[in-house]
């Protein structure tokens, strides 16, 4: 009898399902839900919100293809790993009733409530001890239910964040892990444990945090309710939870100090490992605990998030064309324009406030556009190059601040599919690539394994995960790809002052 393994990993644009079978290591059936982009709701300018209950829907249709298409028979599906879009807010009732729509990760409502309790905390607390400025995460989210929506507030029982809700959906238990509380700024690093300090200066109830448990372990179990909706057995442990950067690490196996991730879908990241509690004095780039995090061996995360990444590139499809063109031929057009765009360059922040410019409203802007001279050629490799401008530009905060960076790996997906994209990548930062046939969902999938205790280590985890390419810097393109950043960095700057 075959033993497999099932990563769901929620995402901001779809659900992804992966079975993975234990033998082989390798991945039998993946899909994702909706086959267009789930809508994101703006009430308001700044603001993105999602119905929790339409993340419900599309997994259980996930689950349900990709039981059907590997004919899984009964049991065969050991254990459940859950990856999730970070910094959301989910409230529940006491009858796990969601309470209103989700506050996502690029909802900018919060950033002057961030802003006024950094300031109250100070930087002598909140820099030490939470290694971030409350800023726009999940804490800052839920004081704005509290003070903006005071009738819902009073009939929250647990909050959770976005993969908390999958699993309790699944389990029937509210629980979150320590890198769950982390990423929503509620973690003390100096205590090893919930902030007390700033849940009293934000007036956050302490009984609205759920329980912690580790993201390598059983959680729960798939309920029979939960089986007759899903098509699941019932009694499968859910076994594993991580937020997307942390899982994404964790599926290309970074997971020591000086070993660094990186993606490039609706949002870019980098994310970096470190055994150091490292922050930045300005909380451009973030501090949270990583998956394989003890109070013995400590192990940090800190993230680069550019939310403007891919979103930049599937707007400029939808301009040139949309289903008339497809992103193969984009990325040719763009490769038949010189390094540089011939001076035009973009600027990618328009998907919210941005991280590394601390929250402030740029937006994304086209400059230096020449009719005579410029064309759908320029403009593509501009959106490029703006984008890997932009990861540069945090990449260059994060050596800053002392960590290594020399070989970054990624899943072979989203815009690391473009030559023209991973060229810019490679030489603008000076670092290797590695490219991996991996995503989120099969991380969750191997996590799931370590933490049901079928694969008796790391290694053994990773056992199938597929190096396709390796990518070197040439030193002969280094200054050509430096004065494409220097000149996009000086019209940055140039909107900001302005």
């Amino acid at each position: 009898m075959r033993k497999l393994l099932l990563g769901l990993d929620l995402g901001s644009s779809s659900v992804k399902a992966s079975l993975l079978d234990v033998d082989s290591g390798k991945a039998l059936v993946a899909k994702a839900f909706p086959e267009e982009e789930m809508p994101i709701d703006s009430p308001q300018s700044g603001w993105a919100e999602q119905d929790p209950e339409m993340w419900w829907k599309y997994a259980k249709d996930c689950i349900a293809f990709v039981q059907k298409k590997a004919e899984v028979k009964k049991g065969e599906l050991q254990a459940i790993g859950i990856a999730y879009q970070m910094h959301g807010l989910v409230c529940v009732d006491k009858n796990q009733q969601v309470l209103r729509p989700s506050i996502i990760w690029c909802d900018s409502r919060a950033v002057e409530i961030g802003a006024k309790a950094f300031k109250k905390l100070g930087a002598d607390y909140c820099l030490p001890h939470l290694l971030n400025s409350p800023g726009n995460f999940t804490a800052s989210k839920l004081r704005w239910v509290i003070e903006n929506q005071p009738e819902i507030a009073s009939k929250i029982y647990k909050i959770m964040l976005p993969g908390d809700f999958i699993a309790m959906k699944l389990t029937g238990e509210i629980l979150t892990s320590e890198t769950g509380l982390s990423e929503g700024i509620f973690w003390d690093f100096k205590k090893n444990g919930l902030s007390e300090k700033l849940l009293k200066q934000m007036e956050i109830s302490k009984e609205w945090m759920p329980e912690v448990v580790a993201s390598f372990s059983v959680q729960g179990k798939v309920t029979a309710s939960a089986a007759k909706e899903t098509g699941l057995e019932s009694g499968i442990p859910v076994a594993y939870r991580a937020g997307d950067q942390p899982n994404n690490a964790f599926s290309l196996q970074v997971l020591k100090p000086g070993e660094l991730a990186t993606t490039a879908g609706t949002s870019g990241t980098v994310y970096g490992v470190c055994d150091e509690p490292l922050y930045d004095p300005q909380s451009r780039v973030n501090t949270f605990v990583h998956v394989n995090h003890s109070k013995k061996k400590p192990s940090y995360g800190v993230l680069l998030c550019v939310n403007g990444t891919g979103i930049l590139n599937s707007w400029l499809k939808k301009v040139m064309g949309g289903s008339r063109i497809t992103y193969e031929e984009m990325n040719s057009l763009g490769n038949g324009a010189l390094i540089g765009s011939e001076g035009l360059v973009f600027i990618p922040f328009g998907n919210g406030v941005e991280r590394i410019m601390q929250n402030k409203p740029v937006g994304a802007h086209l400059l230096g556009l020449d009719l005579l001279k410029h064309d759908k050629r320029h403009v593509v490799r501009a959106a490029q190059e703006g984008i890997v401008s932009a990861l540069t530009f945090g990449f260059r905060i994060m050596k800053d601040m002392g960590m290594n960076l020399q070989t970054v790996k990624a899943g072979h997906a989203n815009m690391f599919l473009s030559p023209l994209f991973r060229k810019t990548f490679v030489h603008m930062n000076r670092v290797n690539l590695e490219l991996y046939n991996t995503d989120g969902a099969q991380g969750a999938a191997r996590g799931a394994g370590i933490g049901a205790g079928i694969f008796s280590d790391e290694n053994q985890a990773f056992h199938g995960l597929e190096l396709l390419e390796t990518l070197e810097p040439n030193a002969n393109f280094y200054e050509p790809y430096e004065e494409v950043y220097q000149h996009w960095e000086n019209r940055l700057k140039g909107l900001i002052c302005d």
